[in-house]
């Protein structure tokens, strides 16, 4: 029986449902402890059930005070941490940029990178106190590839690409490890939420823009949810202790973006 992660202490911010779900049930199911936080109160109480030993907190990642609380909260039920996975991001408008309001531009960058700087400098002293040290960032293929329409949600994942590879740097010293997933096309709500907004945009059908999509895809199909949560599983494992700075690609062989 593998006991590499248990009572591994673990964090995952938008931990209520999709990726962030899925990689702290992967967590829990391991033998680890898992504190999320979501900005739904109905996700986190779903969620509870599948994380044994696990807690949760209602918090909007991309406000100091709440992290503050989250962390305090976390901290003291969690007794350290070990692995600090920033997961908590939104899809933005989906737009030409002559059409997006600033306060929409403002709010995807808040959420999807803001939210992962005020996480890491509250995660970082305790980290420094692990023999596990470890930070996931999760970014997207939006972060290495062009995204027509979907300009903020690029450029903070082209952000966070940026801020784990200069964190991995800054704090290898330290034995913490800090390391991005890049996932694809998800098969989720989400995702199937952006296909639909962007078919509108383009004045197409849903299953036209999915066709589109996945025609620029090595393996034509979307990614499941547990492929993302067993990188992310690997990345704070023994075996992965000697990754840092890298951009971990689980997109099927995504191409380019439509």
């Amino acid at each position: 029986m593998d006991t590499s992660f248990q009572n591994l202490r673990v964090m995952v911010s938008a931990g209520g449902s999709g990726i962030g779900l899925s990689i702290a049930h992967a967590f829990a199911q391991a033998g680890a402890k898992v504190q999320i936080c979501d900005i739904s109160r109905e996700a986190i109480a779903a969620a509870l059930p599948l994380l044994p030993n696990g807690g949760g907190q209602c918090a909007d990642v991309s406000i100091s005070a709440d992290v503050d609380a989250w962390f305090e909260r976390a901290l003291q039920t969690l007794g350290g941490l070990d692995v600090l996975v920033n997961n908590a991001g939104i899809a933005g408008p989906t737009a030409r940029i002559q059409d997006i309001e600033p306060h929409e531009w403002d709010q995807t960058l808040a959420v999807n990178l803001r939210s992962q700087f005020l996480c890491v400098r509250r995660a970082i002293p305790v980290l420094r106190e692990s023999s596990r040290g470890c930070i996931i960032n999760l970014s997207s293929v939006a972060g290495r590839l062009g995204y027509p329409l979907r300009t903020p949600y690029a450029a903070s994942k082209w952000g966070v690409v940026g801020l784990t590879q200069s964190l991995a740097l800054e704090l290898g010293d330290e034995n913490i490890t800090v390391n991005a997933i890049l996932p694809g096309i998800v098969d989720s709500e989400r995702s199937r939420n952006v296909t639909a907004e962007k078919a509108r945009a383009r004045g197409i059908s849903e299953s036209e823009m999915l066709s589109e999509i996945l025609a620029n895809v090595a393996l034509h199909r979307k990614v499941p949810l547990s492929d993302v949560a067993q990188t992310a599983l690997f990345l704070a494992s023994p075996a992965g202790r000697s990754i840092t700075g890298q951009t971990m690609n689980i997109c099927a062989g995504v191409q380019s973006l439509r």
